[in-house]
């Protein structure tokens, strides 16, 4: 079994391994959120803080953590939830009957919604923003009968499609950016928000020749967490769900003049395992990522918490970034073109 990078108390990145340790999955309570006066909002043990004007190209989220430093969302929260080590010791294997591991996820859209925020991979800090395309905000297409994303959708942290390596089954090289996540639950999420999440499989969408793994996971929050363990738990229970979700990859950039994505494994969804060693996979490239053993396709590295990375940096440089984006202000106004339906 291939090592794992876990991040200590010390901030220290650790090999470990064998499993993963459940044995620190602590579930911590959601802070209320801040009143948006101060631009705040408090996720777990993470704080955004907004910057520019949403609905526009200068909108940025940027993230703190609990002593109030600015991190990037890609690199400086761990891959594990609850997987700080104390005294630098890897946590012991967990016995049979502990719960299984839980993972981060780095909420970029809530569901329903039709803005294409992402996690500004080539941005110091990596911030959440809104994707641009040919000068222009990009929003999903409403493909009957969906309204914008049918998933809170987002990422997990410390995980990379590196493009210079080739998936040995669909023969595709990674699309540069962290692991898709979407998030089948019943909460409809914030951007910026990080949730512990349960994976239950995983579908290997590929888009434009290039692979773009999509984790299908459930926030361990959600009441129906407990009831749902496998991708088949989730095919007997929520008839259709699977299915709309390979129909929506297929289909959704079709409006926008593009040919429909393609699928590995005949648009067959993989199982837990298959999709757990994919994570370890995309981990093991982000560990070579940033400590700088690889080409990294102009992805920014900058973080306060990898103490074997080059691009380790001060509070105050990530200050520095932040305190140099626009101020926040109002929103933008939305075009009713984004309400629009699609029939494909």
């Amino acid at each position: 079994m291939s090592p794992l990078l876990l991040r200590c108390s010390s901030g220290c990145l650790v090999t470990v391994l064998g499993s993963f340790s459940a044995s620190r999955n602590k579930l911590i309570t959601q802070a209320a959120a801040a009143p948006h006066l101060y631009y705040l909002r408090k996720t777990m043990h993470y704080h955004t803080e907004e910057r520019g004007h949403p609905h526009s190209p200068d909108y940025r989220i940027y993230f703190k953590n609990a002593e109030g430093k600015y991190i990037s969302p890609f690199h400086d929260i761990p891959l594990i939830a609850g997987s700080e080590q104390d005294n630098d010791v890897p946590a012991k294997k967990p016995r049979k009957n502990e719960s299984e591991v839980l993972f981060n996820m780095v909420v970029e859209v809530p569901r329903w919604s039709n803005a294409k925020m992402e996690i500004a991979t080539k941005e110091p800090l990596n911030p959440i923003k809104q994707d641009v395309k040919k000068g222009k905000l990009r929003y999903v297409a409403n493909i009957f009968p969906h309204k914008g994303y049918i998933w809170n959708y987002g990422a997990i942290p410390q995980t990379w499609e590196d493009p210079n390596h080739t998936d040995k089954e669909t023969k595709c090289c990674g699309d540069n950016d962290p692991i898709d996540v979407c998030e089948i639950g019943t909460q409809v999420c914030s951007p910026g928000q990080v949730i512990q999440v349960k994976v239950l499989g995983i579908l290997a969408m590929i888009d434009e020749g290039e692979m773009d793994w999509k984790v299908i996971a459930i926030n361990a929050q959600d009441p129906d967490a407990k009831s749902l363990n496998s991708i088949e738990d989730v095919r007997k229970s929520r008839p259709g769900h699977l299915e709309a979700t390979v129909d929506w990859f297929r289909k959704y950039k079709v409006p926008d003049g593009k040919p429909e994505n393609q699928f590995g494994f005949n648009g067959q969804f993989k199982d837990k395992d298959f999709a757990v060693e994919i994570i370890k996979s995309t981990h093991e490239h982000w560990r070579a990522l940033v400590r700088k053993q690889t080409n990294s396709g102009g992805i920014e590295c900058k973080n306060i918490s990898c103490c074997e990375s080059p691009f380790k940096c001060s509070a105050d440089e990530t200050k520095d970034v932040v305190q140099s984006a626009p101020a926040y202000g109002s929103a933008h106004p939305v075009s009713p073109e984004v309400d629009k339906w699609h029939f494909v």
